[in-house]
């Protein structure tokens, strides 16, 4: 005969889970003996063991005492029953780690794969990670009011992979937003856009309506103001000049 604590501790739990076993009713509790302790025999122990054995499997607490009397063939198609609704618990559990992960991203979640494979490939050509969430942060902003933007976007944004200077000039753009406005780079890079504006008549590398997440860039970044600014002062002072002049 075993005490409650060698009774727990030859099925591998606690005393504390024994009693849990009790108060819900799966194991029967026996009276005490002449000494006052309560004794338990082998088949305690061997319930205590299948008990603790489905509970470890996921089996309700509520379902094994019907499990501890079922017989084979009933057993079986109840053990098949919980295997489903575990399986079924699997993949939500799944779908909510793929979705947590989406969060993580801030990008899957939210976009189609063609705007992520667009961002992927800012990414592959050294864009840094902070224009690459601001172009993310807009496009989504975009897809909400103004979906039909989309497709433009996508296009231009290929074609501008396309174009190697057209590419060279957005990684200086993105590496000079930290620079300061009057570092002789700046000036080169300005000379080096005003020279593709006139290039590609018709082109701007300066936004008519800048966006909202471009105005944050602006206010952010005196070396960008500072390029638009004279680039605006160049490209009105070439529309006021006379007709062949120099």
């Amino acid at each position: 005969m075993l005490t409650i604590g060698q009774l727990a501790a030859t099925a591998g739990v606690t005393v504390r889970t024994v009693r849990h076993y009790h108060q819900v009713g799966l194991l029967p509790e026996p009276e005490r003996d002449a000494s006052g302790y309560r004794r338990y025999d082998a088949q305690a122990a061997v319930d205590l063991v299948r008990i603790r054995t489905l509970a470890e499997a996921g089996v309700p607490l509520s379902r094994i005492d019907a499990l501890l009397h079922a017989e084979p063939e009933e057993f079986a198609a109840a053990v098949s029953r919980i295997d489903i609704a575990l399986q079924a618990k699997i993949d939500q559990l799944a779908e909510h780690r793929r979705r947590i992960a989406g969060l993580a991203s801030g990008e899957e979640l939210v976009l189609p794969g063609e705007l992520v494979a667009v961002l992927n490939r800012l990414r592959s050509l050294g864009v840094s990670e902070r224009t690459v969430r601001l172009e993310r942060d807009w496009l989504i902003l975009m897809q909400a009011a103004e979906p039909e933007a989309v497709p433009r976007w996508v296009r231009e944004k290929h074609a501008g992979f396309a174009d190697p200077e057209k590419m060279r000039l957005y990684l200086a753009c993105d590496q000079s937003v930290d620079w300061d406005p009057h570092d002789p780079c700046v000036d080169r890079l300005i000379d080096d856009l005003e020279a593709w504006e006139v290039g590609h008549a018709g082109g701007s590398s300066r936004p008519e309506n800048p966006t909202p997440v471009f105005a944050l860039i602006l206010a952010a970044s005196p070396a960008w103001r500072r390029v638009l600014d004279v680039l605006a002062q160049r490209a009105e002072r070439r529309r006021s000049a006379p007709p062949g002049g120099g």
